[in-house]
């Protein structure tokens, strides 16, 4: 045992080492990663992702290096390269395929029960399973297991494009999607200058109170007590993982006519979902007391925000393919968003608070200070100070939040043309992570849950499906009234 310690500190010190970033940091332990599950629209054939992955994959390099400890630094975890071998990370289950009555329920339970297993920290940190197995939205399925120290979501989804092509042209990737921008007046008038000021002043008193409530969360300001919450000290017993896929027009008729971004309109039926869910869970009260009850309820979630511009898709190709550099990996802030859970008999309201209270985080710099702060942590007092620092905010709110852009056009992953894209960030002490994945004309909404704490999932995903239902009813009945007068 001891020659292979000294054995390791040689290798040290002739590897090249790389610190990890301020998130990956705290992102470190076994059981903080990434689940993703393709849907395909043909049979998978493994050889063809072996081989794909010998050319993309593993020349990215977190994909073929090690987390270890570094001995000359108190132990702090460092990437260090290593040789490897694509076969021993993807796994092909031999599977009784057609003694499988019920393919769906197959999925989700093999789904949870590799994201109830803590990472393998010997080797590199992902591994694929490929599934040839038709459920209601595919005909297979490969199921990805990602490290989070890894990259972040916004990064995985790039680094997703960039291996794949257009399934219209095989040869083509897919460009990159980018807001559109409105001109700008280059007119310099007084009202100009009072409006910026005014904006400054804005922003710095945002900043603060921003600041101020995210040291209270840190410190020791916690959610009330609710039955989506967990007790952060019993950690997570056992991960259930379920998605369902809903229609991104009927997103965007809620947008377009509430005249705000997707993302308030996923906070804002994720707000009424979770308030419909809320009130079935206190039996033998009057609705007059259930509504008093989820008046005085404090409930936050941890809302995982991108920092970092857009990546090029062509420069992740390169990197791939030509060993170029492009920067990529975890860059994320995370913002504390209070959401309304309220007994509303508008529906709309959840989403016109989702806007709200969105933009009034939009405009503070509570996403950069937090990211700061765990920068200013590792560097003065290392990096087990930073993961304490996560279990704090994550043990103090009640839910990790995020929503992560896919491709509008369709793609295929080395010739398997993609009919859906879901995924869990299994972060954090929360009992409850949502994430919302959009694909082409589709959204996955994506839950992962400790069943001890929320032993019915299907329950809290359906009732998230009929509160876009609802709001969406909402919105049309909206437009037909405007049309009438």
């Amino acid at each position: 045992m001891e020659k292979e310690k000294i054995l390791e500190r040689e290798d040290l010190e002739t590897t090249s080492m790389e610190p990890l970033s301020p998130m990956s940091q705290m992102l470190s332990s076994p059981n903080l990663f990434i689940v993703i599950t393709f849907g395909f629209k043909t049979k998978c054939n493994p050889s063809d992702f072996v081989e794909g992955f010998k050319t993309t994959l593993i020349n990215a390099p977190r994909f073929s290096s090690k987390m270890v400890s570094n001995y000359k630094k108190k132990g702090e975890p460092v990437w260090i390269p290593v040789s490897i071998r694509v076969e021993d990370h993807v796994t092909v289950p031999d599977l009784d395929y057609p003694n499988i009555k019920n393919p769906d329920q197959f999925l989700e339970d093999y789904t949870s029960r590799i994201a109830n297993i803590p990472m393998d920290m010997s080797k590199p940190l992902w591994e694929f399973h490929v599934l040839n197995i038709k459920t209601s939205n595919a005909e297979s399925v490969l199921l990805a297991k990602i490290h989070h120290s890894i990259g972040d979501g916004m990064s995985l989804m790039s680094l997703l494009l960039a291996c794949s092509r257009k399934t219209s042209d095989p040869s083509a990737l897919i460009s990159n999607t980018s807001a559109t921008t409105k001109p700008v007046k280059s007119m310099i008038s007084a009202w100009w200058l009072i409006a910026g000021l005014w904006f400054m002043i804005r922003v710095t008193f945002t900043t603060l109170v921003e600041f101020f409530k995210l040291m209270l969360t840190i410190c020791f300001l916690r959610d009330t007590k609710n039955p989506l919450m967990g007790n952060p000290d019993d950690g997570i017993q056992s991960w259930k993982v379920v998605h369902r896929i809903i229609s991104f027009d009927d997103v965007k008729l809620v947008k377009t006519t509430m005249n705000m971004k997707v993302n308030d309109v996923l906070l804002g039926m994720t707000q009424a979902g979770l308030s419909r869910y809320m009130t079935t869970k206190y039996d033998g009260y009057t609705m007059t007391q259930k509504k008093e009850i989820l008046e005085k309820i404090r409930f936050r979630g941890a809302v995982a925000i991108n920092l970092r511009p857009a990546t090029n898709i062509e420069d992740l190709a390169d990197m791939m393919t030509k060993g170029s550099k492009c920067r990529w990996g975890n860059f994320i802030g995370t913002i504390i968003f209070p959401l309304w859970i309220k007994s509303e008999n508008d529906p709309l309201e959840y989403v016109r608070r989702a806007k709200a209270t969105m933009d009034r985080k939009k405009i503070s710099l509570e996403a950069f200070i937090f990211y700061g702060i765990i920068k200013f942590t590792l560097n003065f007092f290392g990096g087990k100070a930073v993961e304490s620092f996560g279990k704090r905010i994550f043990g103090n709110t009640s839910l990790a939040f995020s929503n992560v852009k896919g491709p509008d056009e369709e793609i295929s992953l080395f010739g398997h043309p993609i009919s859906y894209v879901a995924g869990s960030a299994l972060v954090g002490s929360q009992a409850l992570n949502i994430h919302f994945i959009s694909y082409v004309n589709k959204i996955i909404i994506n839950l992962a849950v400790d069943t001890t704490t929320i032993p019915d999932p299907h329950q809290l995903c359906d009732e998230i499906v009929e509160a876009l239902k609802i709001i969406k009813s909402a919105v049309q009945e909206k437009i037909s009234h405007k049309m009438e007068v």
